[in-house]
Parts: C-alpha cells; sequence; structure tokens
C-alpha cells in the first residue's frame, strides 16, 4: 500500500500510520477500553456506543495499523475474537514523543539560563 503525506511527497511512516488511526476518538476510546484488559468486539461496540459494522472498521484500521490484535480466549470457539493492544506501536509512539519532549526540555533550559544571565546582568 502506498500511501502518501498529502503535500509532502514522502511515504507514510509506522508512525504516521499510528498517529493517523490515533486521530479518530471512537478508536482512542477503544484503545483507553483495552487499557484496562481484552475485549470483544461487540462489548466495545456497546461501550463506546457505536453499531457493530462500525466498530468492525474502527478495529480493522487499528489491526492494520499494528495498534490491537485479535486472539483467541477459547480456543475450541474460533467466533470469539478477544481484543488487545499490541505494545510496539505505542512503543514507538513513546520514543517519538521522548524526543519531542527533549527538544522542549532543551529549548527551555537555554531559555532558564538566558533568563539567569541577564538577571545576574542586572544585579553589578
Amino acid at each position: 500500500m502506498d500511501l502518501r503525506i498529502a503535500g509532502s511527497g514522502r511515504e507514510m511512516t509506522s508512525l504516521d500510520h499510528t498517529l493517523a488511526a490515533l486521530a479518530e476518538p471512537t478508536r482512542r476510546h477503544v484503545v483507553e477500553l483495552l487499557r484496562q484488559g481484552p475485549r470483544r468486539a461487540g462489548e466495545l461496540a456497546q461501550v463506546t456506543g457505536v453499531s457493530a459494522p462500525l466498530m468492525s472498521r474502527h478495529l480493522r484500521m487499528l489491526r492494520v495499523h499494528g495498534l490491537v490484535e485479535a486472539g483467541h480466549e477459547d480456543p475450541t470457539d474460533s467466533r470469539v475474537r478477544m481484543y488487545h493492544l499490541r505494545r510496539e506501536a505505542f512503543d514507538e509512539l513513546r520514543g517519538w514523543l521522548e524526543e519531542v519532549e527533549a527538544f522542549w526540555d532543551d529549548q527551555l533550559g537555554a531559555f532558564r539560563e538566558h533568563v539567569e544571565r541577564k538577571k545576574r546582568g542586572k544585579r553589578k
């Protein structure tokens, strides 16, 4: 699948896909619910207040982009799939956020040093 970021001419990265999947409020709600533990699609639809077909589309988007995974809780009943979060996509997102946070920490540290130098200069 050759998806490009509009206007940039570059292909979407896995982080771009993660952010795109999480841009939709219902999918973020699903992630919040799955943080509490695995759930069935029907239960997710009921709690979020969306139809089963719409929940199926949301779960497909989250699966395709590696945020959730479906498994069978009972190996004898393949009809019941339980959805749970996958750590890898969230690890990548966390890493990116830590890089952004480090940038701002550096910027604020430089600003703090600048203000302290100004204060010391005024005291003389």
